[in-house]
């Protein structure tokens, strides 16, 4: 087996777009399978946007994404939409924001969640039906891989404006369906790339609105490789078999 072509940065590489598909094709599959008809019963988007967002944070019990988190979340978007959209969703009582910009879910955002969690189960259920032991090989995999970025990212220190430490480890309540745990670990990962992301662009001089508009080009490539050398640590919990087996997992399931 040839394990070069494992190493950690070049999975972290391969992994990110098998990652972004899979995650997508659950999130859709949930709001096409019962998720827009839920948010339509709590006020439409306008609503429930942002506690979809953040759903693995906000969703525990007494569960908060602080400030510098939330920025860095939404750190491609506008803030003064942002603010606008947070204000609405407040309005609704979805959301309650502190004094500090601190974000957590009201009695009735919370009960949005909770419904949501269980559309989730149903939709992916259905849509990874007959992957069963791919799929929990998939949690066990990504279960691993979250725990060690939480150790390194304590390793660290502070960890302020990080989107990953901002909803990670994910909410996951007894009995949450193996479907939810595999949506949800890839949801979170996705933020571990993404500081990674912003971590090299920013590095390399940009802004969020820079990176955005720069063409395809050396520059870019440069970023991404330096992207995947960032995200690459928390794949050093798995043997180099498992990194290929994980990417072959994801690579068959469906959506």
């Amino acid at each position: 087996m040839n394990t070069v072509e494992l190493a950690p940065h070049r999975v972290a590489g391969l992994l990110a777009p098998a990652v972004d598909r899979v995650f997508r094709a659950g999130m859709l599959a949930g709001r096409d399978g019962g998720g827009a008809e839920l948010s339509q019963r709590y006020g439409g988007v306008t609503a429930t946007g942002f506690l979809v967002d953040l759903r693995t944070r906000l969703a525990a019990p007494g569960g908060t994404v602080d400030g510098p988190g939330f920025a860095a979340i939404t750190r491609y978007q506008d803030p003064i939409a942002c603010r606008r959209t947070v204000d609405k969703q407040v309005a609704h009582g979805m959301l309650h924001r502190r004094p500090d910009g601190a974000l957590s879910a009201t009695e009735r955002g919370a009960a949005f969640l909770t419904e949501l969690y269980q559309v989730h189960a149903e939709v992916t259920e259905e849509l990874w039906a007959g992957h069963d032991e791919r799929v929990l090989r998939l949690v066990a995999a990504l279960g691993r891989v979250l725990a060690y970025a939480l150790v390194l990212a304590d390793e660290e220190g502070d960890q302020t404006g990080s989107a990953f430490a901002a909803l990670a480890p994910p909410y996951e309540p007894d009995g949450t369906a193996a479907g939810v745990l595999l949506l949800n670990r890839l949801g979170t990962l996705r933020y571990h790339r993404a500081d990674a992301h912003a971590a090299a662009w920013t590095a390399a001089g940009h802004t969020a609105s820079s990176i955005a508009a720069l063409p395809p080009g050396p520059e870019r490539v440069a970023i991404e490789l330096e992207t995947d050398r960032r995200a690459a640590g928390p794949y050093a919990a798995l043997g180099a078999d498992e990194r290929l087996t994980m990417l072959a997992d994801l690579a068959a399931l469906p959506g």
